[in-house]
């Protein structure tokens, strides 16, 4: 299907795709295995110059935006879910410098981020502050000209890996949703550690970690933005982000799609392929409409928001997540039910992909969650039109 890619954005897709067949797959299952970080891979995508994709040139980067962003993701995740959310995360932490970062702040850190030599992180949710980000603790005390930040972070992809944090803390606990501030924090600075790494049900190749302060002072030249910012940094960045989990989802499905129609071509039972079977070509013929509806949508939104032809896109960010995510989830589950038995085998991917499609319904805001910014944006636009 032709999805007007120009010839950069077919070149993106095509080198994203190539690296994860021959780099990514033969691994996969080790990865997943022992859960091993995929710093190895990293380096392939940074020196292909993938890493900055969605980073302006003048600070290192590609140049293009979520839609080429959304094309790397989908052909690595489309390989392995866990390496997928490891290049997406970095994105998720550096997004809100890149939407509300000063000059110098840009300069100084997406450089590094762009070039693939340092990846970057988002912390927000704590273990009493999930969907209910309000609740939040960690808290943040202005001292002469530094913030001295305490309190802990649960869940954090490319915890303890990453270079660069930008993490959401309470600056005035009073003011509720108003009272928090966004700051840059680097690994390394004093009185910030990590956690165990999390022992997850999917995407093991990932890094999942809390992140802990204890007296960490923070530089005031580190805030985004503003004091008091806090909210509005992490929902636009999230606006701006679930494109990518979207993507990821996409790539997952279409790879446990991939294997159901190979495995079925294969598979020989009462004397022929099992694919030709009307009961099972259903069930791909299905799972081919939803992957392509998927696709078409994630594009469509991704291109919109890249040309800034809409302004307000937290409905239809929230759309492509939840859509894309239980379509993830629909697939890969009928994928395991195609290859039956070997399904649920670990020699065979698509129990890989199951587990891993699980978690686009829950992270960057469960699904639930986004159900609620939908309805809140129809009812704001129905307002809107009575007027």
């Amino acid at each position: 299907m032709d999805y007007q890619l120009t010839e950069e954005q077919i070149m993106i897709r095509d080198l994203a795709r190539q690296i994860s067949e021959e780099k990514v797959k033969p691994v996969r299952s080790e990865l997943d295995e022992k859960g091993n970080f995929p710093w190895e891979i990293m380096k392939l995508f940074s020196e292909a110059d993938l890493c900055g994709l969605y980073i302006p040139e003048q600070y290192g980067g590609f140049g293009g935006g979520g839609l080429e962003f959304c094309l790397a993701t989908e052909e690595i995740s489309r390989v392995c879910g866990g390496v997928g959310v490891t290049f997406a995360a970095s994105a998720l932490g550096s997004y809100p410098i890149l939407l509300f970062g000063n000059e110098e702040q840009k300069k100084q850190y997406l450089p590094d981020i762009a070039a693939g030599t340092k990846l970057a992180a988002f912390g927000l949710t704590e273990a009493d502050a999930g969907s209910d980000a309000s609740a939040m603790k960690t808290r943040a005390v202005l001292d002469g000209n530094h913030y001295i930040l305490n309190g802990t972070k649960q869940w954090i992809t490319n915890g303890g890996e990453a270079e660069i944090y930008t993490v959401i803390a309470m600056t005035n606990p009073e003011k509720g949703s108003r009272g928090a501030t966004a700051f840059i924090v680097e690994k390394g600075t004093p009185g910030f550690s990590f956690g165990k790494k999390e022992d997850k049900m999917g995407i093991r190749a990932s890094a999942t970690r809390e992140l802990i302060f204890e007296d960490c002072r923070i530089p005031k030249e580190n805030v985004l933005g503003r004091t008091g910012l806090g909210f509005i940094v992490a929902l636009k960045t999230l606006d701006s982000t679930r494109p990518g989990i979207a993507a990821q989802a996409l790539g997952i499905a279409q790879g446990a799609l991939d294997e159901s129609i190979e495995y079925a071509r294969t598979r020989i039972q009462f004397g022929k392929p099992i694919i030709t079977f009307q009961s099972l070509q259903h069930m791909l013929a299905d799972m081919a409409i939803q992957v392509e509806a998927a696709r078409s949508f994630i594009y469509s939104v991704a291109r919109a928001i890249d040309s800034g032809n809409i302004k307000d896109y937290s409905k239809v960010s929230a759309m492509i997540k939840t859509f894309a995510s239980d379509m993830a989830m629909k697939v890969t589950t009928d994928a395991v039910q195609i290859l039956a038995g070997y399904g649920y085998m670990k020699e065979y991917p698509v129990e890989k992909m199951m587990r891993d499609a699980k978690i686009t319904q829950i992270y960057e805001g469960t699904n639930q969650i986004q159900r609620n910014v939908i309805a809140s944006g129809l009812i704001k636009e129905a307002a809107s039109k009575k007027r």
